[in-house]
C-alpha cells in the first residue's frame, strides 16, 4: 500500500505536537511539514505534493474550512477540532474523517486507515470550487474565477484585475497564486502575468488585449500560449 505523505495545519502547539508524535508511530504515513497557519500551508503545498492534510478548523484569520475551500485541487483532508458543531460542514466537503480533540491514537489510526482506503479506491472527490478567497486587510474576499481578467506580479504580492476594472491585492507571489488557479482556464504568458483565456478579446503581435488593456507575451512563453489558444 502506498505510503501517505501528509501535512499538519494546526495553530495550537500542543495539538500539533500530538499529531506529529502519532505520525511518527505509523510507518505507512510520512509528515512533509507541520504548519501553524493557512499561510504556511499554502507555501508547503506550493513546494510539495501531499496526499493528506490534518486540518484544524478553528484557526485565526483563515479557518480550516475557508483554507480547504480555496484549494483548486485539494488533497484528502481529515479535519481536527474541539467543536462538534463543525462536523456537518466538514463532511459536506467530502472529508475522510473528523477528529474531535483530545484525539486518541486509536481514533487517529482509524482515520489514517480510512484515508488509505480512499486513496486506493480512487473514490471521486468533489469538483474544486469555481472561486478563490483573497485576503483584503482583515477580510477574506470571495472572487469567482469568471470575474478575473488577468493577474500581474508586484514584487511580493499580486494585483488581481477583475472584469469591471476593479483591482484586488493578493499577498502572495505570482507562482503561488498560479497554483491555485485552474490550469484549464488560466495560463502564464509572461514572468509577470497570468491571464484568463476566456477573457481575451484580441491578440496583436506579442500583445494580448482585454478590451483597452494590453498584456505582453514573453518570448519564452509564446509557444505555450499559442498552443493553448490553438494558434499553432
Amino acid at each position: 500500500m502506498k505510503k501517505l505523505s501528509c501535512l499538519i495545519v494546526e495553530d495550537e502547539p500542543i495539538a500539533r505536537s500530538i499529531l506529529e508524535t502519532y505520525i511518527e508511530r505509523l510507518p505507512e504515513i510520512a509528515l512533509i511539514k507541520s504548519c501553524r497557519n493557512a499561510n504556511e500551508a499554502y507555501e508547503a503545498l506550493y513546494e510539495h505534493v501531499v496526499d493528506l492534510i490534518f486540518l484544524d478548523i478553528k484557526m485565526p484569520v483563515i479557518t480550516g474550512i475557508e483554507f480547504f475551500r480555496s484549494l483548486p485541487n485539494p488533497p484528502l483532508v481529515i479535519f481536527t477540532t474541539a467543536y462538534s458543531s463543525y462536523a456537518v460542514e466538514g463532511f459536506e466537503l467530502n472529508s475522510v474523517d473528523y477528529l474531535m480533540k483530545p484525539i486518541t491514537f486509536e481514533r487517529f489510526n482509524q482515520a489514517v486507515r480510512r484515508a488509505q482506503e480512499r486513496l486506493v479506491s480512487h473514490q471521486p472527490e468533489l469538483d474544486p470550487p469555481p472561486y478563490i478567497f483573497l485576503r483584503q486587510d482583515t477580510r477574506l474576499v470571495k472572487v469567482n474565477f469568471d470575474e478575473i481578467s488577468y493577474v500581474q506580479a508586484e514584487r511580493d504580492f499580486c494585483s488581481v484585475y477583475l472584469c469591471g476594472g476593479k483591482r484586488l491585492l493578493a499577498g502572495m507571489h505570482l507562482k503561488i497564486l498560479e497554483e491555485r488557479l485552474p490550469a484549464k482556464r488560466f495560463i502564464r504568458v509572461h514572468r509577470s502575468y497570468i491571464i484568463n483565456l476566456d477573457k481575451i478579446t484580441s491578440i496583436k503581435g506579442n500583445v494580448i488585449e482585454f478590451g483597452t488593456t494590453e498584456v505582453p507575451i514573453g518570448n519564452s512563453y509564446r509557444e505555450l500560449v499559442f498552443k493553448a489558444l490553438r494558434l499553432s
